[in-house]
């Protein structure tokens, strides 16, 4: 008996009624929004998503790792309705309400900081990582931030200047904002060591800035949209050490590696390391727009009254989804289920790498896995060609993938964590097609 498919292609990719509605995006909506992938979503569910010509695709890609519980997760829709039906907003600093307090309290105790802890919420990872340097800088008395070459905070002025990479985000921008500074970020696979990053960090005390003004160290534990790379546990036991030693605020960037992504609710446990605030969104609200900084009492409690806020800042009904998701983690154990996603992936992935030289390196933490593709295993010369073909061919057998790296040759999973087993085998199977038909 053969297997039941999730997939199911019924028109030409793109389909007729998504290039119809592309023809109108193309008069209707500015240039510079580009879309990434020729389909138009009518609904997902779970692992998929559906397009408006009836076209069900898995989803590898989890609206850029926002949707671990799965889209539509009902336990997350039914408290995203009957939060709706009570009040959408009243402004938290003007009128509050009880979620807001839930929330704080709950990511306080699962957050990996030891002693008592404060929290906030925003809207975007951007305006989380703006304003986590905001109290940063208003505890410490300090204006420099170092950030990471590869790293990715976001789009707005601060977080957009923090963002180490130049094309798309930052082309025509400057200029940007002053007192950042960037280090190297250790990548085995390209000969940068943590002890080479480290000593550039202590190297810039020297030539670049002093310690007594750096108000806040930003890193991702493990690099996002700069290639999935990990940092070792020598280079976040060294910046811990930096920051101790120089009053430093350390700051973990856990937008996208957050959630259960990385095998651990929070990537930064996978270390032992404890930072001083945590920056949080994407999964944590299941897709509606919410952000959060965790951090020590003491550092978070420092500014103004008044330092940090916004119109939107908390919005209920996003924080009752959010309350949703930490109630789905509960309940399924999904930090466990990413531990096994990511072992099943891992698997293939480096089956695939047996088989093909241009699969360079195979690299992630749980269920954060990439694939790096290159020209060359000698010269390790990075093929971004080929990881757009594989993507392309992906999507015409029925699964959406995403790209990742600075140079836009690494292929990237953010699939759902609920993902079913069957449902990932096919797509894995999938993506093994594609890349036979690309690189063969």
């Amino acid at each position: 008996m053969a297997a039941t498919r999730t997939i199911e292609l019924r028109t030409e990719i793109p389909g007729p009624r998504s290039r119809e509605i592309f023809a109108r995006a193309a008069v209707a909506l500015a240039k510079p929004l580009q879309v990434y992938l020729p389909v138009f979503a009518a609904k997902a569910h779970g692992a998929t998503i559906t397009d408006v010509d009836g076209n069900t695709f898995i989803d590898f890609a989890g609206g850029v790792g926002v949707v671990n519980v799965g889209h539509c997760n009902p336990h997350v829709v039914d408290a995203i309705q009957e939060q709706a039906a009570r009040f959408v907003h009243t402004d938290f600093t003007v009128v509050p309400y009880e979620s807001y307090v839930d929330l704080a309290e709950r990511l306080g105790a699962l957050a990996p900081i030891g002693g008592p802890t404060r929290a906030a919420f925003f809207n975007s990872g951007a305006e989380a990582v703006e304003n986590a340097v905001k109290i940063a800088r208003l505890s410490s008395g300090r204006p420099a931030v170092i950030a990471f070459e590869a790293g990715f905070h976001g789009r707005t002025l601060l977080a957009m200047t923090m963002t180490s990479k130049v094309h798309p985000y930052k082309t025509g921008m400057g200029p940007f904002a002053p007192e950042v500074y960037r280090a190297p970020f250790p990548h085995a696979y390209r000969g940068i060591s943590s002890e080479d990053a480290l000593a550039a960090i202590e190297r810039m005390f020297h030539t670049h800035v002093a310690p007594s003004q750096v108000a806040a160290i930003v890193f991702e534990p493990q690099l996002g949209e700069g290639g999935f790379i990990p940092a070792p546990p020598a280079f976040v036991e060294g910046i811990r050490a930096i920051c101790d030693r120089h009053g430093i605020v350390m700051v973990a960037d856990e937008v996208q590696t957050g959630f259960g992504r990385t095998g651990r609710m929070f990537a930064m446990e996978h270390y032992g390391v404890e930072p001083d605030l945590v920056v949080v969104a994407k999964s944590i609200a299941a897709g509606l727009p919410l952000s959060g900084v965790i951090g020590r009492a003491e550092i978070m409690d420092a500014p103004h009254a008044g330092a940090v806020g916004g119109t939107y800042i908390g919005n209920p009904v996003a924080l009752a989804a959010a309350l949703a998701v930490l109630d789905v983690f509960a309940e399924d154990d999904l930090v466990a289920r990413a531990a096994v996603v990511g072992e099943r992936i891992r698997e293939r992935m480096l089956a695939w790498q047996r088989r093909r030289p241009q699969i360079g390196d195979v690299r992630g933490l749980g269920a954060m896995l990439a694939v790096e593709l290159v020209r060359d295993p000698a010269t390790k010369e990075p093929a971004a060609d080929l990881a757009a073909r594989v993507i392309e061919a992906a999507l015409e057998r029925g699964l959406i993938l995403l790209k990742a790296g600075v140079e836009g040759n690494c292929i990237r999973v953010l699939c759902p964590l609920t993902i079913e087993d069957a449902v990932l085998d096919e797509a894995l199977a999938v993506w093994d097609d594609a890349l036979a038909a690309v690189l063969a």
